[in-house]
């Protein structure tokens, strides 16, 4: 992927060794929480995905935010960071690509901020640990990484390289366009009055079209500024294909249940990434209608 000396993003937080966690929030709102939930939520959440907290609290029949924490300080990442650059780079080009998109449907994008963060963090979600992987919390309009998670990708599923990187983040970022569109409320709003199955189906959707939508901005990007290099697209796909909740619970469990899907399998994650990425049209990634996954 080419990306050394293109735009930086100023809307990086770095707070890396500034200790994590903090009073309230946690696991928490809504009603009772049982273990298969959680369970649920954090096998669910691993990879690319919302912050398993507001999963837990949707899948608990909860809607009320969770208790927002204090911020720890934060400043931008050193200069001589090459993956903090990397990250702020591709976070720039989200910024530019759905800046365009949403100026030509008429709409403002509001940039979202993405926050660098080693071990567990405040957000308005709960408290963010490394565990949980990559998420959005929609409750403060922010992505959260902990950059180890890109070492980790390569040593569980050795997948690696810089555009599956990229990809991390455009799904977190397709996650905040889906805030800005009204479409994650409406899908909240919708799984606390449905049963768990049903709520899973809805978080299958809201998944599959955040990867179609990292796709699109694949898409964008690379015809505003020739990002991509040969094995790009197939190394992405390999990190779609890995992060499956099939081959996570056949890894975890040796078996698979798919009324407890909530990312969508390898096949369904791999085809609406390439849905995006085939043509770049947002229209194309209404998962809710689509009679197929």
């Amino acid at each position: 992927m080419k990306w050394d000396g293109n735009r930086e993003s100023d809307n990086v937080e770095d707070r890396r060794g500034e200790g994590g966690g903090g009073g309230g929030g946690g696991f928490g709102g809504g009603g009772a929480i049982g273990l298969g939930t959680i369970v649920i939520a954090l096998v669910a959440s691993y990879f690319f995905g919302v912050n398993p907290m507001t999963v837990i609290n949707l899948l608990s029949g909860g809607g009320a935010p969770l208790q927002t924490q204090q911020q720890p300080p934060s400043h931008a990442p050193p200069a001589n960071d090459q993956t903090a650059r990397f990250v702020s780079t591709v976070l720039a080009d989200t910024e530019d690509v759905w800046t365009d998109l949403f100026r030509a449907s008429g709409k403002t994008y509001v940039v979202p901020k993405l926050v660098l963060f080693s071990g567990a963090t405040p957000t308005a979600c709960g408290t963010g640990q490394t565990a949980s992987g990559p998420f959005y919390c929609p409750g403060d309009q922010k992505v959260y990484i902990d950059l180890s998670f890109f070492q980790m990708m390569k040593q569980r599923f050795n997948v690696s390289g810089d555009f599956a990187q990229a990809y991390v983040i455009a799904h977190e970022v397709g996650h905040h366009v889906q805030n800005q569109l009204g479409i994650m409320a409406k899908v909240d709003k919708a799984r606390r009055r449905a049963s768990e199955t049903q709520a899973n189906a809805l978080s299958v959707k809201l998944e599959l079209q955040a990867d179609c939508l990292a796709g699109v901005w694949a898409f964008h990007a690379n015809q505003a500024r020739k990002i991509l290099e040969q094995g790009d697209v197939e190394a992405a796909l390999n990190a779609a294909n890995a992060i499956g909740d099939d081959t996570l619970q056949r890894q975890a469990q040796g078996s698979v249940v798919p009324d407890s899907f909530t990312h969508g399998t390898s096949a369904q994650r791999v085809r609406w990434f390439k849905q995006g990425i085939a043509n770049g049209q947002v229209a194309a990634c209404n998962t809710f209608d689509a009679q197929m996954l």
